[in-house]
């Protein structure tokens, strides 16, 4: 790259010259008149007085490195012979066309608007089977409707997954066509009467999808585990004799921190959080990342928060817009690219006894449910 002189480079004294007030004080470059010995006085001159940028020349070099790969600037003061004139033109010209390349380059990337960054590294997938238990202790901010739609979606792709209802409720066993008071068994017995979970689990209308259902009798299950042995366990026992036959397993908790959640919490590997773009979904979130922390440190060594979906969004207010920046930037990756929007048909589908998937498979929440999945099973 050529070295344009300072306008305040001083001239040397022992070799005095008249210079024009409207032409530059030195020049490197030989000039067509210029004789050879002209030429070789003005080169040790220059050696013998190195110019000094007025910017850094790490600073002014910077915008063109990235962009030309160039080689390293050449320190005058190491060269104690005078270059060849022929030489000179040469290194010259190259440099001059090596900087016009990077000045071309840079203002391509300045049209486009884009900027050329590091790959980033692809996420590793997860082993198979994988257990992951879908809480959040606020009631109301999707959890059911998540659990439903991204375990239709799991199922979709071709996984063989099992949704465990955990919430007495029993909203997850209604939205996917099964009524809870018509069944023999249900969770509770798994879990407190022994009663094997594979003969408690229904099938449903999506293919490769199966559910271990909730009743009401698990409203009485928090007091009736108190005196249990190994209360946090029961669950874990139970999805482990079935786990050989699925690869996901998504487990429906209920809206507390409760001994249902920390069962689900123990039989986990990992913690799906759905957030509400509200601002009261993110004061019950701490609480919720201290009771994992403690499950991680005293029931489940492997336990971990995978992934935090941000649903309800709506675009229509700066709120939505501010509780996903702010997730974002406390929770980095784990947060989902993908955002579930606010949606009526979202709302509309469990009251038909179906996911989003086959309830209305074009609408903008199936698409976003499918763009999250896919988000999941990547790991």
């Amino acid at each position: 790259m050529e070295n344009e002189p300072s306008a305040s480079t001083p001239v040397d004294q022992e070799t005095p010259r008249e210079v024009d007030s409207g032409s530059p004080v030195a020049s490197s470059e030989p000039t067509p008149s210029a004789t050879a010995s002209e030429f070789e006085a003005a080169s040790n001159a220059a050696a013998i007085t190195p110019v000094e940028p007025a910017v850094p020349v790490e600073d002014s070099l910077e915008p063109f490195l990235e962009a030309s790969d160039t080689a390293e600037v050449p320190d005058p003061a190491e060269s104690t012979d005078a270059p060849e004139a022929a030489d000179v033109v040469e290194s010259s010209t190259e440099d001059h066309a090596q900087q016009s390349a990077a000045d071309t380059a840079e203002v391509a990337d300045e049209a486009d608007g884009t900027e050329v960054a590091e790959e980033a590294e692809p996420r590793v997938r997860r082993p198979l089977p994988r257990v992951i238990a879908v809480a959040n202790q606020k009631g109301g901010v999707g959890k059911t409707t998540s659990t439903v739609n991204i375990s239709a979606c799991l199922a979709e792709q071709g996984f063989r997954t099992l949704l465990v209802d955990l919430d007495p409720q029993a909203n997850a066993s209604t939205g996917l066509g099964l009524d809870p008071r018509t069944l023999e068994h249900s969770i509770y017995h798994v879990m407190l009467h022994d009663v094997d979970a594979d003969s408690c689990i229904e099938p449903t209308e999506v293919k490769n999808l199966f559910v271990l259902p909730s009743s009401l009798d698990l409203a009485g299950a928090e007091i009736e585990l108190v005196p249990a042995m190994s209360r946090e366990h029961r669950l874990r026992l139970a999805i482990e004799s079935v786990i050989d036959d699925y690869d996901y397993v998504l487990i429906d908790c209920p809206p507390s921190l409760g001994l249902l959640t920390v069962n689900a919490l123990a039989a986990a590997t990992e913690v799906l959080v759905p957030i509400q773009c509200e601002y009261y979904a993110l004061e019950g979130l701490g609480q919720l990342m201290r009771n994992v922390e403690l499950v991680k440190a005293n029931l489940n060594r492997e336990l971990e928060i995978s992934h935090i979906v941000l649903v309800m969004f709506d675009p229509r207010t700066k709120l939505a817009g501010q509780v996903v920046d702010e997730v974002r930037g406390h929770f980095g990756d784990r947060v989902c690219e993908n955002v579930i929007p606010r949606t009526v048909r979202l709302s509309e589908a469990p009251s038909f006894g179906q996911p989003i998937t086959t309830f209305d498979s074009d609408s903008r929440g199936a698409s976003a449910y499918r763009s999250v999945t896919l988000e999941v099973i990547d790991g």
